[in-house]
């Protein structure tokens, strides 16, 4: 999950030393990599299968369902995640989207309980395995909170008829629902057990390639019937490789403070600890996680709005309240939207970095391990310094961000096609972060065969 959560540490060169032909290449002939890559991809057609296996509800009209989903931006993005999942009504409607809350709930729960982070530090791998109780109990609570949330909001659109909205059929679809949830929880940890690559992160790059085909499909079919011209076709290409590129640059660029080992007095000798090491820092050390907060905030409104029947008062308030909220480049209250958007990734970026990275003790372990930045005095100079990096890169990784979850809102005006917002922003970030992070796990498991570690 630290993969996908962006939460791992610091060190470590992202960077990959094999082209990505060599990779692949090279994985295939190695019998064990190859049979992983294999269960891989047999856990994903599993996936496929599931996301059309509709739950059983009398009387709905999938189209309607599918207009209804559409219509919420928020569940359509959920619905993304999952592989059109949500818009099919499929038993993985959730996807993995409580297990991302609730282990997010559970990291935060770290920072706020010091005595709950000191028992993960020392627990070893009883503690973790608590944690991850924890957090599959909060999973269930969530399950249930969000699908009867989208259940009734779906309702109230007039999508379900009145003779499939009584408590029993909602405890139904709902239980459905949790139940997928949870198996798509479980093949996820079959990959990170049995394949290759972390397990939850592959399981939402499949859903999200998923809708890929579809994509294509409507492309095709707009320049067929003469909607979308072949210049349109074209441009979204390029945008989306020159986004692709942007996206892999920021991903893997770090800034590398050289450290070096303190001189140390044996007998009338002063002895050099070593040659000089570096400690990188990532650009973009907090992964997705302030992207999901704000758009947790950002579509909270229009959620809102959903509950309660188009036309009533608290939905027209609400729906008021989310044209400031949404972003829509558009027309100015979608702008004010977009910069209140920006002013939230900006934010959280800052909380979860100053959550995950404890300048303090970054400054210990250099003093403890006899280390120290050339003409940076161990202690609180070492603290200052450090601190004074992270909060210069962590601007431009908010900066990062910002950039990327709102070009699914600004390209789509560029290249005149609003259907292809999704495989932009947040979407292609996911991809390509989860792409980056399993060749390098592929990678360094060819090297490590290479030097028979």
């Amino acid at each position: 999950m630290d993969a996908y959560l962006g939460t791992g540490m610091a060190g470590g060169d992202k960077s990959l030393r094999l082209n990505l032909a060599d990779t692949i290449r090279l994985a295939w002939a190695d019998e064990d990599l190859r049979t992983r890559l294999k269960f891989v991809f047999f856990i994903f057609a599993v996936y496929v299968v599931g996301t059309y296996i509709p739950v059983p509800i009398p009387g709905v009209d999938p189209a309607r369902f599918e207009d209804a989903v559409r219509s919420n931006q928020l569940f359509n993005l959920m619905s993304t995640f999952s592989g059109g999942s949500l818009k099919r009504i499929s038993i993985f409607a959730l996807g993995l989207a409580p297990y991302i809350t609730a282990s997010i709930i559970m990291q935060v729960a770290q920072v706020a309980f010091p005595q709950l982070k000191a028992e993960m530090k020392e627990g070893g791998a009883y503690a973790r395995q608590k944690m991850n109780k924890y957090t599959k109990l909060l999973t269930l609570v969530l399950c249930y909170l969000q699908g009867i949330g989208i259940w009734t909001a779906i309702k109230n659109t007039g999508a379900v008829p009145p003779a499939s909205q009584t408590f029993i059929t909602t405890l139904m679809v709902v239980t459905f629902w949790t139940a997928g949830a949870f198996f798509v929880l479980w093949l996820g940890e079959q990959i990170s057990e049995k394949g290759i690559g972390n397990g939850i992160s592959l399981m939402i790059f499949a859903g999200i390639i998923i809708s890929f085909p579809l994509i294509v499909q409507q492309i095709y079919q707009a320049v067929a019937n003469g909607t979308t011209s072949i210049f349109s076709v074209i441009l979204t290409a390029v945008m989306f490789t020159v986004m692709t590129w942007f996206i892999v640059y920021f991903t893997i660029a770090q800034r590398r403070i050289p450290i070096t080992p303190l001189r140390r007095q044996v007998g009338n000798k002063t002895v050099a600890g070593g040659g000089q090491s570096y400690l990188p820092f990532a650009l973009n050390m907090v992964g997705v996680i302030p992207i999901i907060f704000a758009v947790s905030l950002v579509y909270m409104p229009m959620q809102f709005a959903s509950f309660f029947p188009a036309g009533t008062s608290p939905h027209n308030v609400f729906m008021s309240i989310a044209e400031f909220t949404s972003p829509n480049f558009s027309n100015w209250k979608g702008i004010v939207g977009a910069v209140f958007y920006m002013f939230l990734i900006f934010f959280f970026t800052y909380f979860y970095t100053a959550m995950q990275f404890n300048v303090d003790d970054i400054a210990d372990n250099l003093k403890r391990g006899n280390t120290m930045v050339p003409g940076v005095r161990p202690g609180k100079q070492t603290r200052d310094f450090l601190d004074a990096v992270i909060s210069r890169i962590t601007f431009v990784g908010a900066f990062f961000l910002a950039v990327v979850a709102l070009s699914q809102y600004f390209i789509p005006l560029i290249i005149n096609i609003q259907s292809l917002s999704i495989i932009f922003g947040t979407s292609l970030l996911i991809m390509v972060s989860v792409a980056l992070e399993t060749m390098r796990q592929i990678e360094a498991n060819l090297l490590m065969k290479q030097y028979n570690f």
